[in-house]
């Protein structure tokens, strides 16, 4: 169900939440119109989507890879995506290291974690954060900027079962914070939140929310 769009923005802004448009199946046209309302990060989850719209579309908006990305794909978003929000494995950092280094652009990435217990969903499980956060810092990739975290609830109408998987997210984005980030102010989103469950996650300390459904209705395939 869509919602007016104006209160739902202004919602966020209140809040101070970073809002993603998810765009995903969605005509420019239509994502155009969302921008005219001053909408300016889109989120897209498949890069060949993603490629066909960039064109189409004004050179400010910042773009969101927030699907679960192919190594092979990275080279195409490199020059110009704003954040990439499912950083999970170091096959998947060594080529952001070496597309990033070809571009010369600092990629903005965030880490993420898999909070859910479905297999479908992709992210560092929450026990093996540390020793990845060990060894990214070993193999110095120097042009990546890790920003935050990002992370999925189950699909499940058991508002206590996200409750938990926000709340664990949660703990873990300060952990990283204390031990790995305490003096980088560039380590502040937590993105997590979508049109099902993103009341709950600002109530577990998101601030960044990626909203498809309320926004554009349901997908278009």
């Amino acid at each position: 169900m869509k919602m007016d769009f104006e209160s739902l923005k202004e919602k966020f802004e209140k809040e101070n939440v970073c809002l993603v448009a998810v765009s995903k199946t969605h005509h420019p046209k239509e994502i155009k119109k969302i921008y005219n309302k001053g909408q300016f990060h889109f989120g897209e989850n498949k890069v060949q989507e993603l490629m066909t719209k960039v064109d189409l579309l004004p050179n400010d908006i910042r773009w969101h890879m927030i699907g679960h990305l192919q190594s092979n794909k990275v080279k195409e978003i490199v020059p110009f995506v704003h954040l990439i929000h499912s950083l999970d494995r170091f096959s998947l950092a060594k080529e952001i290291q070496k597309q990033a280094k070809r571009y010369q652009r600092k990629i903005s990435v965030l880490l993420q974690i898999k909070i859910a217990e479905e297999d479908s969903k992709h992210g560092i499980e929450p026990e093996k954060i540390e020793e990845f956060m060990n060894q990214f810092l070993e193999r110095n990739y120097d042009q990546i900027k890790i920003k935050g975290v990002m992370g999925m609830a189950t699909f499940t109408k058991d508002e206590e079962k996200i409750k938990e998987e926000f709340q664990l997210l949660d703990r873990i984005f300060h952990r990283l914070k204390e031990n790995y980030f305490s003096d980088d102010d560039r380590f502040t989103i937590k993105s997590y939140g979508m049109s099902s469950d993103y009341e709950i996650a600002l109530d577990h300390g998101s601030n960044m929310v990626r909203i498809g459904t309320l926004i554009f209705g349901e997908r278009n395939y």
